[in-house]
């Protein structure tokens, strides 16, 4: 019988060389992955007790791969969805400040984006890295003509002569 995912098993940790571990992954009734009590890795299992490793086939039966020449390529990033607007200057990316889209910024750690979506409060820019979602300042609100109340003073009299919260 097999442990179940989440049990507690001995397994032989690479990283620190402990032997306490969690399952974490099964196919089947094998156990595939496991994660270590000591140092918080996560690996293949690997009995303790010397079991044999499970042995691949010989590459004589072995069913052929596909030529990497005939594989589709694979674009490393996609394309930003909305077209720079390279009239103007890239601007250092700030947060109290407001962006639209197609501006560009300068991130300190991400570097030169593009602004794709522009919500209050939030924009999405496309990175050379990828699209990442940073924070702008929020739009401010309109003003309807309402005040805020002035505050009541609890020590002037009632029109019944004593003041209010006086016993």
């Amino acid at each position: 019988m097999s442990a179940a995912v989440g049990a507690d098993i001995e397994a032989l940790c690479s990283k620190c060389g402990d032997v306490w571990h969690v399952v974490v992954a099964k196919d089947g009734d094998k156990i595939v992955k496991v994660l270590c009590k000591q140092c918080g890795g996560y690996h293949r299992y690997r009995s303790p007790h010397g079991a044999p490793a499970v042995k691949k086939m010989p590459a004589a039966t072995r069913p052929p791969k596909e030529p990497r020449a005939t594989r589709d390529p694979v674009e490393r990033f996609e394309k930003p969805a909305v077209a720079a607007d390279l009239s103007r200057p890239a601007r250092p990316y700030r947060a109290s400040e407001k962006f639209e889209v197609g501006d560009r910024v300068d991130h300190p750690s991400f570097g030169q984006g593009t602004i794709e979506i522009s919500e209050p409060g939030k924009i999405t820019v496309f990175f050379g890295t990828g699209r990442r979602i940073l924070a702008q300042a929020k739009e401010t609100e309109v003003k309807t003509g309402l005040e805020r109340p002035k505050p009541f003073d609890h020590t002037k009299p009632t029109p019944g002569g004593k003041p209010v919260g006086g016993n």
